[in-house]
């Protein structure tokens, strides 16, 4: 590779894509850019082209009338369509797992599978497609219950039921109201996991890899951890839960078996690794796996990376990973998520969005569901609006400085959580 080498097709219109557009235009290797399909914010960086990313073929057509080298998918749907299978095809290397890794994301029920098959660390699970057998098995568990939707819901196919009859409810609203349509259609029953979730990206090649630093994200929708799950409400890292001894048990209990069963499975994993954990009594767990950043903790872990994430991310798709030559930034970094009236149920858009006329240096500003109106103005246009980031010395720092601007942007219903990093907080004030 030599300095703009590379021209690159970003796939993706959220947050997440934002903070890889970041990535490319900050990287010496990248010549040109484009978003397919983009966003509001993210038109004013990069040419935007309006596609489907589930439509495999148009996305590979218009990579070939790009004329790119090089394609970073973003969403898991079109992984798990086998996009980057169909770019390979062609030629064109891509950052992502092919159809026979994204799997992992796709089917719950695999995923689970495969972690008992290999041994790894992870709750003990029953699938189901009968409504009648599942409320069966609910009889003879205790509570709380963890209900799944095994297919792809956009991060949002969890219900933790506190009771029985709050699990029945959720295993009818799945399998039989198909509230989250296909992807419900196979259901796990999961025992329930005490301890703190934190989150561990792997940016993967084969059994090489480089671990990005543990972050932690915020489900729920309302401070102190309450109401419904949404995509994420906010992240920060380094995640302090994550202590050294808790690494070291989910690199050679979970990270390290996990790529040794893939390679033994015949999948040759390129890409993102999202392994979300658990952190029990009896040591770190996995809750789950994506196959793509995730979306707010990206937007906060590829700052920290002092190494060119693009060369990663090439080296990852093209098989010359050296993960010894990774480097990160010391601090902190946070996103608070300002969210649109009514999400996560439907979401209010349309609202102008007014920002402020300078951006202090060490924070950003990243784009997840905006469009540009005629008039040239932004505008809400998705549940997940914008993510505000900041970086600083401590966690502390980074907060004072998020929330300082997200105090000048402005949007009607726009809401937010204004404890995000708080439990870290804590820690820090009680060590």
């Amino acid at each position: 590779m030599t300095d703009k080498s590379l021209r690159v097709l970003i796939v993706g219109s959220g947050g997440r894509e934002h903070a890889i557009l970041k990535a490319c235009k900050a990287s010496p290797l990248v010549a040109s850019v484009v978003v397919a399909p983009g966003n509001g914010g993210m038109e004013s960086e990069a040419r935007c082209c309006p596609v489907n990313v589930s439509d495999v073929p148009a996305v590979v057509a218009l990579a070939k009338d790009l004329g790119v080298n090089f394609v970073v998918v973003g969403p898991e749907a079109p992984l798990s369509l086998g996009l980057v299978d169909a770019l390979s095809e062609s030629g064109i290397p891509a950052y992502g797992p092919k159809k026979s890794g994204a799997i992992l994301e796709a089917s719950k029920a695999f995923s689970k599978d495969f972690l008992v098959r290999h041994g790894i660390p992870t709750a003990r699970a029953a699938k189901f497609s009968s409504s009648a057998e599942a409320v069966k098995y609910l009889e003879t568990q205790s509570f709380p219950i963890v209900i799944k939707a095994s297919g792809l819901a956009a991060g949002k196919g969890v219900v933790i039921a506190e009771n029985y009859e709050d699990a029945r409810a959720a295993v009818c609203d799945m399998l039989d109201e198909k509230c989250f349509g296909s992807a419900g259609s196979e259901i796990l029953i999961e025992e329930f996991m005490a301890g703190e979730e934190a989150s561990i990206m792997l940016m993967v090649c084969g059994e090489k890899y480089v671990m990005l630093p543990p972050s932690q994200d915020h489900k729920r929708v309302g401070e102190g951890d309450t109401g419904p799950n949404t995509g994420g409400m906010g992240a920060y890292a380094p995640a302090g839960v994550v202590t050294p001894e808790v690494e070291r048990a989910v690199v050679k209990k979970i990270v390290e078996p996990t790529l040794r069963g893939l390679k033994a499975e015949g999948i040759d994993y390129r890409g993102t690794l999202y392994v979300g954990i658990m952190i029990t009594a009896e040591g770190p767990k996995v809750v789950e796996f994506n196959v793509r950043f995730g979306d707010p903790e990206c937007q906060v872990l590829l700052p920290l990376l002092a190494s060119d994430p693009v060369e990663l991310m090439y080296r990852c798709a093209t098989g010359t990973l050296d993960p010894a030559a990774a480097r990160f930034h010391g601090g902190f970094n946070v996103v608070v998520v300002l969210a649109a009236q009514g999400y996560p149920g439907k979401a209010k858009t349309g609202d102008i969005i007014s920002f402020p006329k300078e951006i202090p240096a060490g924070t950003g500003i990243i784009h997840s569901g905006t469009k540009r109106t005629a008039s040239g103005e932004i505008a809400t246009a998705g549940g997940r609006v914008l993510g505000i980031t900041a970086r600083g010395e401590t966690l502390s720092r980074a907060l004072q400085n998020a929330y300082a601007l997200v105090a000048q942007v402005k949007f009607d219903g726009m809401h937010f959580r204004r404890d995000i990093g708080a439990r870290q907080l804590r820690r820090d004030n009680n060590s």
